[in-house]
């Protein structure tokens, strides 16, 4: 099976095609590197450039006339910065998207996975989520998901191709082989800024101590990116018996920031310090899901753990800087 993965050259698109790779799947790789890795992309079919451009996705297709199916995770992620130029976000995470598939429809490709997020969800009391659960975005990174999934939804109802929502909760770790990781030396989200803290010797700053969990933090599902991988290679061989069009990929566990920042804790040949801040513009209080349905139609749940994932994390940003060299992002 050959597999052309959007944003394939960023930090869960590179492991999707890791893991592809390894259950003897060939992943063609697009990417514009705008956040993305060129590294990411070695000894892969990689091509340089836009979604949105109609000619080259033309050609890939026309180079790779097996592709079977496309895995989409091109998107910009990250919250605040979205809430700072909500036009660039819609821009590039909807209309280019709408773009993408006509082209693919064009070329005859007729199975896509669209990269969600659990961003869209409407906690209950409980903090737990499934794919009934009310949606209701918080940020217009999250509306662009949740605009994607009704517009995808709509051109799969008229036109020959089948579109599969996999709502990602919060990815944390790096390949186990260290192939890939986190890109940018930077990350805005939680144990990424505890790295910093680590390496920089500074305080780690939890962002909102006053939201109705058990400790006050924001809670999250923290899945590491390689069991997110399995679970796309699972979709893709199990994708004409799926009997669903949205599935939450999760481990079906919350923690909270501070229990996150005891797990490094423990982790970590040395402690951080914590302390408290103000929330971030566009931060929720935040959810875990129930995974039932990843069980059942993916015969597939997380095998990794928090501390695992954050072993993980600080294994790769102690090689990263060798891997990508001195032009590496901030």
């Amino acid at each position: 099976m050959r597999v052309l993965i959007t944003g394939g050259a960023g930090y869960i698109g590179s492991t999707v095609a890791s893991a592809c790779l390894d259950a003897g799947i060939t992943p063609v790789i697009l990417d514009s590197l705008v956040t993305g890795r060129k590294e990411f992309a070695e000894g892969r079919a990689f091509y340089e450039g836009d979604i949105s451009d109609g000619p080259l996705i033309d050609k890939i297709f026309a180079e790779n006339p097996d592709i079977a199916a496309i895995v989409h995770c091109a998107a910009l992620i990250v919250v605040p910065d979205s809430v700072a130029d909500p036009i660039g976000y819609y821009r590039a995470n909807v209309a280019k998207s709408l773009e993408l598939v006509d082209h693919l429809l064009r070329n005859g490709c007729r199975r896509m996975i669209f990269s969600s997020s659990a961003s869209i969800y409407e906690a209950g009391p409980d903090h737990t989520v499934d794919e009934d659960s009310a949606l209701a975005p918080q940020s217009p990174y999250a509306q662009t998901k949740a605009v994607c999934e009704a517009m995808f939804a709509d051109i799969a109802a008229s036109r020959p191709i089948r579109i599969l929502s996999l709502r990602y909760f919060n990815p944390i770790g790096a390949d186990p082989q260290m192939r890939t990781g986190l890109q940018l030396r930077r990350p805005s989200h939680a144990l990424g800024k505890m790295i910093e803290a680590y390496e920089e010797r500074v305080p780690f700053q939890i962002t909102g101590t006053d939201y109705p969990t058990s400790d006050g933090t924001g809670i999250r599902d923290y899945i590491h990116v390689w069991d997110l991988a399995a679970a796309h290679v699972a979709a893709l061989r199990r994708f004409d018996e799926l009997d669903a069009d949205v599935i939450n990929l999760g481990t079906g566990s919350g923690t909270t920031v501070r229990e996150l920042a005891e797990a490094f804790n423990r982790v970590a040949d040395r402690p951080i310090e914590v302390v408290e801040a103000a929330a971030r513009p566009g931060d929720v209080a935040g959810a875990y899901t129930r995974s039932d349905r990843a069980r059942r139609l993916l015969d597939w749940q997380a095998e990794y753990g928090v501390e695992e994932g954050i072993r993980h994390s600080l294994e790769w940003a102690a090689l990263r800087d060798s891997r990508l060299g001195e032009s590496a992002p901030h």
